[in-house]
C-alpha cells in the first residue's frame, strides 16, 4: 500500500520576506496531488517540523502550522518531528506498519534537508520510495540556487527512490 507524505508544509516556509522557492506553485500542485491521492483512498501523512523557540516554525505558533492551502482532514495522519530526519524519534514508522504502508511518496520542503534525510532513512527502513521530482522545494544558498538544489538531489536521490513528476504518478 502506498502513502504520501507531505514534510514541513508549514507557514512559517512561506514568510514573505523569505519564501520558499516558487511556493505559491508548489502549493498549487500539492493541492491538486493530494486531491488525486485522496480520490484514490491513499493514505495521506503530514510531517509537521517543530522548531526551537524564536525560529520560523517555533511549536504552536502561526508558522509552525500546516499551511491552510494543504490542511490535513481528520484521517490523515500527522507526525511531529524535532530532526530533519522524519522517523528518527517519531512515530512515523509505527503508524506506517499499522496501515500496511510499504510505499512512500514524498514531498515537501526543505529538499537538501528534511526531505533528502527522510528519502534515505525510507529507504534504509526497507520502504519503496517515490520522490515527487516537482513537489519539493528549497532555498538558494550564497553558492547555487534553489532550483540547482532541487536538480542536483533528483539526480542524486535516484539512488534511494524512483523519482518522478507528479504528472507521472499513478496512486
Amino acid at each position: 500500500m502506498k502513502a504520501l507524505v507531505i514534510i514541513d508544509v508549514q507557514n512559517g516556509m512561506f514568510q514573505e520576506s523569505n519564501v520558499v522557492f516558487k511556493g505559491l506553485e508548489l502549493l498549487q500542485h500539492l493541492n491538486v496531488f493530494i486531491k488525486k491521492a485522496r480520490t484514490s483512498n491513499t493514505s495521506i501523512f503530514y510531517v509537521q517540523h517543530n522548531g526551537p523557540s524564536g525560529k520560523p516554525l517555533e511549536f504552536g505558533t502561526e508558522g509552525w502550522e500546516i499551511h491552510s492551502k494543504v490542511m490535513p482532514k481528520k484521517e490523515d495522519t500527522i507526525i511531529q518531528k524535532t530532526t530533519p530526519d522524519s522517523f528518527l524519534h517519531t512515530t512515523l514508522n509505527e503508524e506506517l506498519k499499522k496501515q500496511g504502508i510499504d510505499h512512500l511518496i514524498l514531498t515537501g520542503i526543505q529538499t537538501e534537508a528534511c526531505v533528502d534525510t527522510t528519502c534515505r532513512r525510507a529507504f534504509s527502513l526497507g520502504y519503496e520510495v517515490t520522490l515527487v521530482s516537482d513537489l519539493h522545494s528549497t532555498w538558494s544558498s550564497e553558492d547555487i540556487t534553489a532550483q540547482q538544489i532541487i536538480n542536483h538531489h533528483n539526480r542524486v536521490l535516484r539512488w534511494f527512490a524512483n523519482v518522478q513528476g507528479s504528472d507521472e504518478i499513478r496512486f
